[in-house]
């Protein structure tokens, strides 16, 4: 029977990795709960049990090797799948993420860009050619694409998706401002920019 992984805990791992991977930065080999812990704002008895969760990490008393965690919790989080992206929406926001340069440490690749603007369509971005949207469904099946990113207008979004699903894509990064429906077995990930920046405006608006 599969292990239950509470949804918290699975939200800490990549800043676990992301923070791993800034010690290794700094030539550090081994890492206490308590530094990681001080780094993150974390207790060290919250990073001790979600670490366990996922077997027997460290040693007691000295700590826990930096490259041997990052590669593990790496390993956790799926990062040496070397998940494949397609990005459709290619407007200031898709454009964005296609020249994002941290997704390649990560494991993860833009390999296809669509849209459906003909302005835009046979444009370049950071070396890929935008494709039309119509092409979706051969583009994604021929380069292998694993993750649809959703960078379009929120009354087309459910209808790409749609089209993503049936080309066969595994998991769905949302940033279209909506609900999304999908089957039970894609994992969706939403990213809803005005959600963050409206709850920073209302703590820097509280007296």
């Amino acid at each position: 029977m599969k292990k239950t992984i509470s949804q918290a805990t699975i939200d800490r791992l990549p800043l676990y990795f992301r923070t791993l991977r800034l010690v290794e930065a700094e030539n550090m080999d081994i890492i206490s709960s308590d530094e990681l812990g001080r780094r993150l704002d974390i207790t060290p008895e919250q990073i001790r049990k979600d670490l366990a969760t996922f077997g027997q990490f460290g040693r007691k008393g000295i700590g826990y090797d930096v490259r041997e965690l990052r590669d593990r919790i790496g390993n956790i989080l799926g990062l040496h799948n070397k998940w494949r992206l397609a990005i459709v929406g290619v407007g200031h926001l898709g454009g964005a993420l296609a020249n994002y340069v941290n997704f390649a440490p990560l494991g993860f690749s833009v390999v296809a860009l669509f849209d459906n603007d003909k302005e835009i369509v046979g444009s370049e971005v950071n070396g890929l050619e935008v494709n039309d949207a119509s092409s979706m469904e051969k583009i994604i099946a021929e380069r292998s694409v694993d993750i649809g990113v959703i960078t379009v207008p929120a009354s087309e979004a459910q209808g790409v998706v749609d089209s993503l699903i049936a080309a066969g894509i595994k998991g769905i990064w949302n940033f279209a401002p909506i609900k999304l429906n999908v089957p039970i077995d894609i994992p969706l990930v939403n990213e809803d920019l005005s959600v963050g920046l409206s709850a920073l405006s209302y703590h820097m608006s509280q007296d």
